[in-house]
């Protein structure tokens, strides 16, 4: 399977990304296929060059782009569609979230309560008058 992915250049700590055409299973540092364009994150604002006409013609190939890359490819406009999520949270991890965000909720909830009690005043005594 063909993938457009990125592909770390540079020096260290100055990273800059080349937009390639390789086959999935290959290491990024092999020799691509074909360079479509370059990404330098450490710009302000962020440098991207795209190669528009062969990015869709390697869509159109049955080539997939990774989630980053499609990320890019939908900010730039070459495609159109949704972003795609990048960050991925194992199911353990999920769980705790969950566990963490209920109990934050039942605590907010009782402070809530309390704070109505305190807020709503008592009713006087009713004094009886002495006869």
């Amino acid at each position: 399977m063909i993938s457009i992915r990125l592909s770390r250049v540079g020096k260290t700590r100055a990273p800059v990304y080349r937009i390639v055409v390789q086959p999935k299973h290959r290491d990024p540092w092999s020799p691509a296929i074909e360079i479509l364009g370059h990404y330098n994150p450490r710009k302000e604002p962020k440098e991207i060059v795209i190669k528009n006409d062969r990015v869709k013609y390697w869509l159109s190939q049955g080539a997939e782009a990774t989630d980053t890359v499609w990320n890019m490819l939908v900010d730039e406009k070459i495609v159109e569609g949704k972003k795609r999520s990048t960050t991925h949270i194992s199911n353990t991890h999920a769980g705790k979230l969950e566990t963490k965000a209920n109990e934050a909720k039942a605590e907010t909830e009782k402070q809530e309560t309390a704070k109505q009690e305190v807020e709503t005043p008592k009713e006087p005594a009713k004094e009886e008058p002495a006869n």
